[in-house]
């Protein structure tokens, strides 16, 4: 039953794949290729990046440690 399934829809997409014309084939849509940006120092606070960080009651910051450390 699923055989015969498969082989008709098989058979369909063959027919629909004739209409297709042939077409050249495209790489880019734009010409633009490997654009970039240029590279910025941006300026780095570490209390502003550090002030989301989970801390005990000493003030040390808690991190999770690796499952692949024992």
């Amino acid at each position: 039953m699923i055989e015969k399934e498969a082989e008709k829809i098989l058979e369909e997409f063959s027919k629909a794949l004739e209409k297709v014309p042939e077409l050249e084939e495209t790489h880019y849509i734009v010409d633009n290729l490997n654009r970039t940006r240029a590279d910025k120092k941006r300026k780095h606070n570490p209390k502003r990046i550090l002030k989301n960080a989970p801390v005990d009651e000493e003030g040390n910051i808690i991190v999770e440690r690796g499952e692949w450390t024992q």
